[in-house]
C-alpha cells in the first residue's frame, strides 16, 4: 500500500494547498496543540524557578536540561522511531507529558501557593523538564523525517514553514492563555493547561498517523549487517562536511531561540514587570512572527535559503543587542520604560523569528540524503544541540558576573556572526531557488 508520503516524494499531482491540507491532522494540528501548552510554560519556567527558591543563574541554568536533551537525545529518538514505531513512541511520550504535568500542578502547585517550598518541590520541577524535553525530541524527529518525505522538493520551504508557522500561532495562544490561566488563579495553572494540550494533540497523532509509519522497522539479524562500503563511508563524511558548514551559520540562531524565553523573562523581572506583562509581550512577538510564515516560505523556494536566513539571523542579533541596551539604559525608569526596554527589541528579534520559520529543519532536509533520512536529521539534530546546550550556559556564566543584560548582548553578537557566515556557505551549499532550486 502506497503511503501519502511515498506519492508526494515522488511526484503528487495535486495542487500544493490540496497537499498541505493532507498534512493538517497528522502533523499541522497536532504541532499547534503541543506547542499551546509548551508555549504557555516556557516562559514561566524561570519564574516558577524563582519561586521555588533558585537563583537567577540557577534559574537559567535549568534550561540546559533542553540543551543537553537536543544534544544527546536526537539518535536514541531516532532508534526508539525505529524500534517500536512511530504510533508507539508519540503516545509513549505524549503520554508521559500529560502524566508529568498533571504530576507537577499537584506537587509544584501547593508550593506557590503559600505552602513551605522543600528539595522535593525544586526536584519535581527538574523533573517535569526533563521529561519535556526527552519527549519533544521523539517528537521533533518523528515529525521532520515524515515532513521530508511527504513534501515535494519544489514546495519543501513553504511546508516546512507552515509547520514552524503552525508553531508560532501556538506560540501567541499559549502565552496569552497562560496569562489568562494566571490572572484567574496561580502559575500553577499552566501545568494544567499542558497537560490539556498534550492530550488532545496525542490523541490527533494516535488516531490520524499514515499507516506506513506506524510500525517498527525490520530488524535486519547480526549476521546479515555488514560494515559499511567506502562509497558509504564517503558519503557520510560528505553529509557530515556539509551540515558542520552550514550548521555553525545556523546554530546561533537556534542559541537565540532557546535564550529567548530565559533572557526575556529574567530580564522583565529584573525590570520589574509581572509574569502578566511578561506573557502579553512573548504573545505580541509571537502575532508578528505569524505574519511573515508565509511570504518566508515563498522567498526560500524562489531566491533560496540564504534570501531568509541571513535576515533572520542579522536581525534577531541586533534584537538582542538593543535588549541588552534598553535593559540598561532604562532600567530605573518605571514601569512604561520597562514595558518598553523590554517590548521593541522582543518584536524585532520576532520579526527576524518569524522570517526564519522552518529554516533549520529546511536546511536539514537540504543537507541530508533522501535514503536513511532518518538517521541524516537525527545527526543534524544532534549538531544543532551542540547550539542549545551552549546558549543557557553563555546565559548562567554571564549572569554569575553580570547583569542578565549583558547575556542579551552577549546573545546578539553570536547571531551577528553567524549571519555573516551563512552569507558566505549558504548559496554554495542549498537550493539557489527558482527552477534552478528545483
Amino acid at each position: 500500500m502506497t503511503t501519502p508520503a511515498a506519492r508526494s516524494s515522488s511526484g503528487d499531482p495535486r495542487p500544493s494547498g490540496q497537499v498541505l491540507r493532507g498534512l493538517v491532522p497528522s502533523v499541522y494540528a497536532p504541532t499547534l496543540l503541543e506547542f499551546v501548552g509548551l508555549a504557555a510554560l516556557m516562559p514561566v519556567i524561570p519564574l516558577l524557578a524563582r519561586e521555588l527558591g533558585f537563583s537567577v543563574p540557577q534559574a537559567a541554568a535549568l534550561t540546559t536540561i533542553f540543551g543537553v536533551t537536543a544534544f544527546l537525545g536526537p539518535i536514541p529518538a531516532g532508534r526508539l522511531i525505529a524500534g517500536i514505531g512511530a504510533r508507539r513512541a508519540l503516545l509513549s511520550t505524549g503520554t508521559l507529558l500529560v502524566v508529568s504535568n498533571l504530576a507537577a500542578y499537584l506537587v509544584i502547585g501547593p508550593a506557590l501557593g503559600g505552602a513551605a517550598v522543600t528539595t522535593h518541590h525544586r526536584l519535581a520541577l527538574v523533573g517535569l523538564l526533563l521529561v519535556m524535553a526527552l519527549s519533544m525530541q521523539v517528537w521533533q524527529l518523528g515529525r521532520q523525517t515524515y515532513l521530508g518525505a511527504a513534501l515535494p522538493p519544489s514546495m519543501r520551504a513553504r511546508g516546512m514553514t507552515l509547520f514552524g508557522g503552525v508553531i508560532r500561532v501556538g506560540q501567541v495562544i499559549g502565552p496569552l492563555l497562560g496569562a489568562a490561566v494566571m490572572a484567574l488563579g496561580s502559575m500553577a495553572g499552566v501545568f494544567l493547561l499542558f497537560a490539556v494540550s498534550a492530550a488532545a494533540g496525542t490523541v490527533m497523532i494516535t488516531v490520524f498517523l499514515p499507516p506506513g509509519e506506524s510500525g517498527p522497522e525490520p530488524v535486519v539479524p547480526r549476521e546479515r549487517r555488514r560494515r559499511p562500503s567506502p562509497a558509504k563511508i564517503r558519503l557520510d563524511r560528505a553529509v557530515l562536511g556539509r551540515m558542520a558548514a552550514v550548521g555553525v551559520g545556523i546554530a546561533p540562531v537556534m542559541m537565540a531561540r532557546v535564550n529567548r524565553p530565559v533572557i526575556v523573562p529574567l530580564l522583565g523581572d529584573a525590570l520589574g514587570l509581572d509574569p502578566v506583562w511578561i506573557s502579553i509581550v512573548f504573545g505580541a512577538s509571537a502575532v508578528l512572527e505569524i505574519l511573515l510564515v508565509l511570504p518566508a516560505g515563498t522567498l526560500m523556494d524562489r531566491y533560496g535559503r540564504a534570501a531568509v536566513a541571513v535576515p533572520c539571523a542579522l536581525l534577531m542579533g541586533l534584537g538582542f543587542l538593543l535588549l541588552g541596551l534598553l535593559g540598561t539604559v532604562l532600567a530605573e525608569g518605571g514601569t512604561v520604560a520597562a514595558l518598553v526596554a523590554l517590548l521593541v527589541p522582543t518584536l524585532l528579534i520576532g520579526l527576524g523569528n518569524g522570517l526564519g520559520s522552518g529554516i533549520v529543519m529546511t536546511l536539514g532536509i537540504d543537507v541530508s540524503p533522501v535514503h536513511g533520512r532518518t538517521r541524516y536529521l537525527a545527526w543534524w539534530n544532534t549538531m544543532l544541540g551542540s547550539g542549545r546546550l551552549a546558549a543557557p550556559l553563555i546565559v548562567t556564566g554571564i549572569t554569575l558576573f553580570a547583569p542578565v543584560a549583558v547575556a542579551g548582548a552577549a546573545t546578539g553578537a553570536v547571531c551577528l556572526a553567524g549571519g555573516l557566515w551563512l552569507t558566505r556557505i549558504l548559496p554554495r551549499l542549498t537550493p539557489s531557488g527558482g527552477t534552478r532550486g528545483r
